[in-house]
């Protein structure tokens, strides 16, 4: 998993509500079990006509916001199904942060552990932000996990809190199984340890 320090890029605003799981990434694209190659299919029914063409107005279609890695979006964000195919195609798209006044518990923890960092901010501020991003691409924030905070493209500053585990996974690139080889060394001595202890097992 890449790590998360500081990134410093276009966010594109989607001033909705409820944005649930199936919204992110439909159902039908669920069969893979490959992390990679769902991006093209982010808000596919927002993002594409029956025939499979782009619609121009979707903010994701728009040229500003194409190469967009932070996505500003309204209250709920990530409900409906545990599904993790939603932070996967988010990243796969190059979503590495989502601003939202407030998440679906299953997918906020998901983004931790595929590389997003998740930041719920009151809902003021996330107006503040929200404004900005709709500047388009000569609009970019800053987000600094070590300092935790959000800096839009006119300097204006909020703070974020997050938990201290979550963050420390994130600035290391530490997914649940980059966490587990950070025991081996434990891991091996207990082996070790067993095989001496219990020769028949």
């Amino acid at each position: 998993m890449d790590k998360f320090t500081k990134l410093i890029g276009i966010a594109a605003p989607m001033p909705l509500i409820n944005i649930d799981t199936d919204m992110i990434i439909p159902k039908q694209f669920l069969k893979t079990i490959k992390r990679s190659g769902l991006g093209v299919n982010l808000f596919d029914e927002m993002r594409y006509d029956d025939d499979g063409n782009e619609i121009p107005d979707f903010v994701l279609n728009k040229p500003a916001y194409r190469d967009a890695e932070i996505l500003v979006a309204g209250d709920n964000f990530g409900c409906g199904s545990s599904r993790e195919h939603a932070p996967w195609a988010l990243l796969d798209f190059g979503i590495r942060c989502v601003i939202a006044p407030s998440f679906a518990d299953i997918f906020f923890n998901n983004c931790f552990k595929n590389g997003i960092l998740p930041i719920a901010l009151p809902q003021e501020q996330v107006e503040v932000l929200m404004k900005d991003a709709e500047k388009g691409s000569n609009a970019r924030m800053i987000v600094d996990l070590e300092a935790q905070t959000v800096t839009s493209s006119d300097g204006e500053v909020f703070a974020f809190e997050v938990d201290a585990h979550k963050r420390h996974c994130l600035l290391n690139g530490l997914d649940d199984i980059g966490l587990t080889m950070e025991k081996s060394d434990a891991i091996a001595s207990f082996e070790q340890r067993a095989r001496a202890e219990r020769p028949w097992v």
